[in-house]
């Protein structure tokens, strides 16, 4: 008698609030401001200790410019690396509610945007660089978690034996017997909610491939493991005493997404327009994938910032998030008549309450 689990894929709605018109909040949407509220909070915590070269009321401003270089970088970088034909109609540019970002071109906008806040306002790039890359693992985790609820950007064919394969509602085969041509979360869901209910889905799931949940390799390594990496070293570094020149962790982030990525790219579907009868694996350049050369190009360009760190040719000092880049802020002392009762009858208007 065989032993295999297998989990079944859960069968999320991809719209998680309906509003008035054609307007909805969708889990896709909804992780991205996950994302980037809860960077808001590290950065405005590591600011507010002096652990950044800016100061609180800055951090909302850089996470809004870091928030369009995601989007506008994502775009035009899914439009350049993987939908080049659309490039030709201007209208599919703005059609973000359907996905359709590239996290490589998203970090090629964030540096372009960052390195003009930090010339117009005067801050060091590198130090700024260590303090977001601590904040944007989450981030990462919470994007290819609604992935994985939308269906999309799943993993390459296995078998039964991998206990924790599932087969996807957006696979071919799946498409081909609810007799969609779209991929799209929203469709596919209806589709698979009709199906279920007029009890067609389990002969059309049994026919469905078991595949890798390459979206949920994706969030444990790039987003959660590249995140505790980073802070451990930011802990041990403060224990004992080990001093980082800025840059450092910049350099540390591109490395370990850079591998990852690489390293998930092996079980996860490349796009279809990269597929062939004769590469089913999806190469571009050699043995690698899109997303491999995309990626390798990232890890190289980590340890090209850390070489140029540990060489010295970088900025002095210690990296910002280690050691104080200013003294953190602290709220003013009350005056001295703050708190003194007037006529007997209590605190002044001024006091805490």
């Amino acid at each position: 008698m065989s032993l295999m689990l297998s989990l079944p894929f859960p069968h999320i709605p991809p719209v998680l609030l309906e509003l008035p018109g054609p307007l909805a909040v969708r889990w896709y949407g909804l992780m991205y401001v996950v994302g980037f509220g809860l960077g808001y909070l590290i950065l405005h915590r590591l600011a507010e200790k002096g652990r950044l070269p800016i100061t609180t009321e800055q951090v909302g401003e850089i996470v809004g410019w870091v928030a369009v270089g995601v989007i506008v970088g994502g775009r035009i970088g899914f439009l350049l690396f993987y939908a080049p034909e659309s490039l030709a109609h201007p209208l599919e540019w703005l059609r973000l509610w359907e996905g359709g970002l590239s996290f490589h071109g998203g970090l090629a906008g964030v540096v372009l945007l960052l390195w003009w806040y930090i010339r117009k306002h005067g801050i060091p790039f590198l130090g700024l660089a260590d303090g977001i890359v601590l904040a944007a693992p989450p981030g990462i985790a919470a994007v290819r978690l609604s992935n994985f609820i939308n269906s999309e950007l799943y993993g390459r064919v296995t078998t039964e034996a991998v206990p924790w394969a599932m087969r996807f509602p957006s696979d071919p085969v799946a498409l081909r017997e609810l007799g969609l041509r779209t991929s799209l979360p929203d469709a596919v869901y209806r589709a698979v909610h009709q199906a279920r209910v007029d009890g067609r889905w389990e002969a059309i799931e049994a026919q469905i491939p078991w595949r890798h949940p390459s979206q949920l390799y994706e969030a444990a390594l790039e987003g959660i493991l590249l995140f505790l990496l980073l802070w451990l070293v930011v802990f041990l570094a403060r224990r004992w005493g080990w001093r980082f020149r800025p840059g450092t962790f910049g350099g540390l982030f591109l490395v370990g997404y850079g591998l990852f990525r690489t390293f998930v790219e092996q079980y996860r579907q490349p796009d279809i327009q990269f597929t062939g009868p004769g590469d089913a694996l999806g190469t571009v350049l050699g043995p690698f994938t899109m997303g491999q050369v995309l990626s390798l190009t990232v890890l190289a360009a980590g340890f090209f910032v850390l070489w140029v760190v540990a060489s010295g040719r970088g900025p002095q000092g210690l990296a910002w998030p280690i050691r104080p880049a200013r003294e953190p802020e602290v709220p003013p002392e009350p005056s001295p008549s703050a708190g003194k009762k007037r006529d007997g009858r209590g605190p002044g208007p001024g006091a805490v309450r």
